[in-house]
């Protein structure tokens, strides 16, 4: 069973950088995964943020975050990293990480496409 557990969140002014990371268990050593970051402000949906293959770490990102966000993973560590610049009041949030073990190398920010999530973890950004 995979366990997924964020920290790292908290709160910011604007245009300053934030890190998160998520500490992962439970992979099958040798399978492939799409991991990703996903963000849910109140009253609105979970959406996708960046995901990246454990295999080829070849990340995508959503529209609203590329050239602000980087994504990564340490498969020594099991650790999915996620680094915020430049950021907005917009940013503001609870992201997730997520897991879901994947024949491909292919991932997407597909909510539904993930069956691992963590509890989520505050980011605040102030104006």
């Amino acid at each position: 069973q995979v366990q997924l557990v964020e920290s790292g969140g908290g709160s910011v002014q604007a245009g300053g950088s934030l890190n998160v990371s998520c500490a992962v268990s439970g992979f099958i050593r040798y399978y492939l995964y799409c991991m990703g970051w996903f963000r849910q402000a109140p009253g609105k949906e979970r959406e996708g943020v960046a995901v990246i293959p454990t295999g080829t770490r070849i990340p995508t990102y959503a529209d609203s975050v590329k050239g602000r966000t980087t994504i990564s993973w340490d498969g020594a560590e099991n650790i999915l990293y996620l680094q915020m610049n430049s950021l907005k009041p917009q940013d503001t949030a609870t992201y997730y990480c997520a897991a879901v073990q994947s024949g491909t190398n292919t991932c997407s920010l597909v909510v539904g496409s993930y069956d691992s999530w963590g509890q989520g973890t505050q980011v605040t950004v102030a104006s």
